[in-house]
This record gives structure tokens, C-alpha cells and sequence, in this order.
């Protein structure tokens, strides 16, 4: 533990946060490239507060800027350290994938005499003790801003560790838990996150938090708990702030409840349309939403005005088999026609599917790839979705799907697929069959294969060309300019999918997964009967 010596020292102190690269190019790096994750930012600018530390934050996967760089094209954290030595590093384990590139940054951390300290969703079960004897310091159980603020206060003075609420550490070779901490429920006693912490990134979208939680408890999900909201003013002080100092125009409101309570939901537009009518800007805002919201026709209205101009909703799946095992109560027929009621309202829509989801016990759907697939397409093409994201479903730590497949024998051991392919572009588990491994891989690039399409550039042309047609709406301009600009930003959209599609499928050729998957294959099917105590 190493800052204990900070003790009576009048020399400031320095935290490093660090989001983890993810281990190879996939569909999220481009996005990546232009926004951050808000959950460690938030844990750094609490620590930026504290009297006598200085904070900064390094996101791997949004590092452009004059960063210095290793052989890898990472950040050099060599170099870091040499020119701006850290006392704590904090490290972001909210994604599985990236969990190998993590133990990467502590073991070099470690060497330095760095305090080394991890959260996130990944470190529930046994994983926190995989953390701690790979040598992790402490890791923060939960949600992590009150717990920093506390821990660093403790360590430095040489306090008693047990009294610090939502964390794990390692003492004289036992693992010692600390007292569940209890959720944040008043926002307003954290501060607004300070994207200025974020060192050599440019950032393009911003993340903004509203609500914690989420009461749907959907078994392949980590997000649970009772829904948590901010004040509505503390949503618009956030995007008001960012456009103020780093003019900021594209944002995304990063939870999955967007329209949860009606009436904050009303006010919020409300305000936001009301601001931005005030300082003469318009924003372009995105939400993750559910599909029902779309019978609120006053709701659609109120968001548009507020400057929300794309929907992300987690479809799942068009079939209805799966849809009931998720315990999804809508069919494929209703899902079709609330899309429309977003379409009609102005929304860009973005659906994000699970392909190949396991049915609980005693459910079967016989179908084959082949008729999947083609109920896939067949439900994209007549929602009119302008982007999809197909993922295959991943036995995540922590999830009600993560124990039923254990219990059945079905994950594949780590040894063989490693955390690195935990992204939900691998299969990881033996499917229901007709499927099978290799037939969910290559189906979730073929349905995206056939969506995002070279001929997409084309189209793009051929909006251009027509751009004069505008002019021709001048009775109505507002009209003809929503006319021509959706088309256009789609097909650009699509267009640029089809690029990163085919990145993704030459990573994917060059990678040695499918060798990996064969062992997997192998030694379920030779240890039927041999269930790990935990999953991971």
C-alpha cells in the first residue's frame, strides 16, 4: 500500500484513472474514439476536489492527442510515469474484454510501487479475489465515488480500512470484504464529471448521466436495482456546462431509461428546449429508450423539440420464442408498428439485437442459422431501422444467465476463450441447438454484412445531388430539409458501417479465435459432467 508514506508530506499527491484499450479493433472502437466512459470520469473529478490531489484521466481507446505512445500504439505509461509520477492509479473494469489489457496496467503499476485500485462491473464473485492476488491493492465494490473519497482519506492518514464501506482487500493472505455500501441516491452532493481530467483524447460525443439502476432485471444485463434519478436541472446544468466550455453539440443521455417517469421526463424536454431557445443553439441529443414509449405521442413531440433526434431501443430479438424467454411481453408484429410511431415522429432509430439467445430449459426452437438470419433481415428491413448493432449474448459476471449456463455445463472454460473475447462478438457458451458456435459467429456478420453496404456511398451521391430539391420546399423549408437530411445522414451512417464491418472481419481473419473455439468444443464435449464451482 504504497502512499502511506504521504503522511505529514506537504507534496501533492497525483490519481491516475485509466479506461483500459479493448484488445483488438471491434464495433465499438470508432465511437470509442470520440467519447469516454462517464462512471470513471465521475470517480476521478470527486478526487480532483480532495485538498492537495492532482487527477487526470487516460482513456486507451480515445488517446489522440500528443499522448505518447508505445510500440503497440498505446499510451506509453513508461513515459507517463517518468514525466508526471502517480501515487494511485485507479483502473476501469466495466468491461470484461478489456480485463487482460488491465492486468497488463497493474502488473507494470506494481513494479513502480504504484497503489493500485480497480472497480467496475466486472469484479463481482470470485473475480475479486482473482484481483487481489494478481496484486490489486483494493477493489471498489459498487458505485465508486463516495468509496474513493473515503479510501484515499484512510490510506493516507493510516486509518482503519475495515471502516470503509464497498471494498476488498488482502490481508496476511486472506481476502477481507468490507459492508455492502448503500446506493447513491442524492446526486446533487457529487459534482458536475470535468471532461477537462481527460488527457490527449478529443472528445465529440459527451456523455450525460440521469438515471441509475434498472427495475427490469433481464438475466443477461449487470445493470440492476431500483431506477435512481438526478433532478432534471442537474441533466440540463450538465449539457449547459459542456456547451459552455467546450462547445459542445452532440451528446448521449447513457442510461437504458430514458421516459422512465413521464412527468420528469416532460419537464426535462421541456427545460432543454427552452435552453437551447435561449442561447440560440441547437443540440443533437441521443437516448436509450424503451419501444412502448413510442405510444406517448406527446412524449415523441416534447423530445423532439428538446433536440433528441436518435432512439437507441434494445429490440433483442424478432422471435418470439426468445423474446419470451427474456420475459420480453411484446411481440415481433407490435415491436414493427412502435417503430413506425418513431419513424412518423422524426427519430433516427438504432436497434440493438441479441442473436441466438439460449432458451431456459424445457423451451426449444428447432429452426435452422438460415431461417434465423432471414427473420432478422427480414424484421430490420421492415422496421426501416437506420443502424443495428447484432451481438451474440455473453455470460457476463454477476448474471442470472451467467449461473444457468454453468449450471448446465455450457460456458467454455477460460483457459480456451479468454476474457479478451467477452465484447459480445464471440460465441462463448454451447448454444441451443440446430446451432452451433461457428454458425452464431458467422451470423451476426452476415446480418450485418447485409445491412451496412458499399452501395451505401452511392446513395450518399445521389443525395447530394438532389440537396437543390430544398430550395423547392421553401414554403415549408423545414419539411424539405428533414426530407433530405435523414436519408443522407443514414446512408452515411451505413456507409460508414460497411467500413468498420469489414475492419472487424479482417481482425476477426487474422485472430486465433476459431482455433481456440475448437479446443472449447473439445473439452466440454470431453468433461461433460465437470461443473466449476464458479463460472469464471
Amino acid at each position: 500500500m504504497g502512499i502511506y508514506f504521504a503522511r505529514g508530506s506537504s507534496r501533492r499527491l497525483r490519481f491516475r484513472m485509466i479506461i483500459p484499450a479493448y484488445p483488438t479493433f471491434n464495433i465499438y472502437s470508432k465511437i470509442a474514439k470520440t467519447t469516454t466512459a462517464l462512471g470513471p470520469l465521475m470517480v476521478a473529478t470527486v478526487v480532483s476536489m480532495m485538498k492537495g490531489w492532482d487527477v487526470e484521466v487516460i482513456d486507451e481507446n480515445n488517446y489522440r492527442r500528443f499522448g505518447p505512445k508505445d510500440g503497440r500504439g498505446r499510451p506509453d505509461h513508461g513515459t507517463l510515469q517518468a514525466i508526471r509520477r502517480t501515487d494511485v492509479v485507479g483502473l476501469y473494469g466495466g468491461l470484461s474484454s478489456t480485463i487482460p489489457r488491465l492486468n497488463e496496467l497493474v502488473r507494470f503499476y506494481k513494479e513502480k510501487g504504484v497503489t493500485v485500485i480497480v472497480g467496475g462491473q466486472h469484479f463481482v464473485g470470485s473475480n475479486i479475489g482473482e484481483a487481489l492476488e494478481g496484486g490489486v491493492d483494493f477493489v471498489v465494490i459498487g458505485e465508486g465515488e463516495s468509496t474513493i473519497k473515503e479510501l484515499l482519506e484512510v490510506i493516507c492518514a493510516g486509518g482503519e480500512l475495515e471502516e470503509v464501506a464497498g471494498i476488498a482487500f488482502m490481508r496476511d493472505g486472506r481476502i477481507i470484504r468490507t459492508r455492502e455500501r448503500d446506493p447513491i441516491t442524492n446526486f446533487d452532493e457529487l459534482p458536475l464529471p470535468n471532461f477537462n481530467l481527460v488527457r490527449y483524447a478529443k472528445i465529440k460525443l459527451y456523455p450525460v448521466g440521469w438515471i441509475r439502476g434498472c427495475g427490469m432485471n433481464c438475466e443477461f444485463c449487470t445493470v440492476k436495482g431500483k431506477p435512481r434519478a438526478a433532478e432534471v436541472e442537474r441533466v440540463v446544468e450538465q449539457i449547459a456546462a459542456l456547451l459552455e466550455s467546450h462547445n459542445a453539440r452532440h451528446f448521449f443521455i447513457v442510461d437504458d431509461l430514458f421516459g422512465h417517469k413521464r412527468e420528469d421526463t416532460m419537464r426535462l424536454c421541456s427545460l432543454l428546449a427552452e435552453y437551447q431557445k435561449a442561447v440560440g443553439r441547437r443540440l443533437d441529443i441521443t437516448v436509450q429508450i424503451r419501444l412502448d414509449r413510442a405510444k406517448d405521442t406527446e412524449m415523441l413531440h416534447a423530445m423532439r423539440r428538446a433536440g433528441i433526434y436518435t432512439v437507441a431501443i434494445g429490440f433483442e430479438s424478432p422471435i418470439a420464442e426468445e423474446l419470451k424467454a427474456m420475459d420480453k411481453r411484446i411481440h415481433p408484429e407490435d415491436m414493427i408498428s412502435m417503430t413506425r410511431l418513431y419513424h412518423q415522429a422524426g427519430f433516427l432509430v438504432h436497434g440493438m439485437f441479441i442473436f441466438g439467445y439460449p432458451l431456459p430449459e424445457g423451451l426449444r426452437l428447432n429452426i435452422s442459422t438460415a431461417e434465423r438470419i432471414r427473420i432478422f433481415r427480414t424484421f430490420i428491413k421492415q422496421a426501416r431501422l437506420d443502424t443495428i448493432q447484432v451481438l451474440l449474448p455473453a455470460p457476463l459476471p454477476g448474471t442470472e444467465l451467467t449461473d444457468r449456463l454453468a449450471a448446465q455445463n455450457r460456458i467454455f472454460p477460460l483457459d480456451c476463450v479468454g476474457w479478451e473475447y467477452y465484447d459480445g462478438n464471440f460465441p462463448l457458451f454451447r448454444p441451443d441447438e440446430p446451432l452451433t458456435p461457428k454458425e452464431m459467429q458467422s451470423a451476426i456478420r452476415k446480418i450485418m454484412g447485409r445491412f451496412y453496404r458499399f452501395r451505401s456511398m452511392f446513395a450518399i451521391g445521389i443525395n447530394i445531388l438532389t440537396f437543390p430539391s430544398i430550395i423547392f420546399s421553401l414554403f415549408n423549408i423545414k419539411v424539405g430539409w428533414r426530407k433530405w437530411y435523414r436519408p443522407w445522414r443514414t446512408n452515411l451512417l451505413r456507409f460508414g458501417g460497411w467500413i468498420i464491418v469489414k475492419r472487424w472481419t479482417t481482425e476477426f481473419k487474422k485472430d486465433s479465435f476459431m482455433h481456440r473455439l475448437t479446443r472449447a468444443e473439445q473439452r466440454l464435449l470431453r468433461d461433460p459432467e465437470e461443473k466449476p464451482d464458479d463460472p469464471h
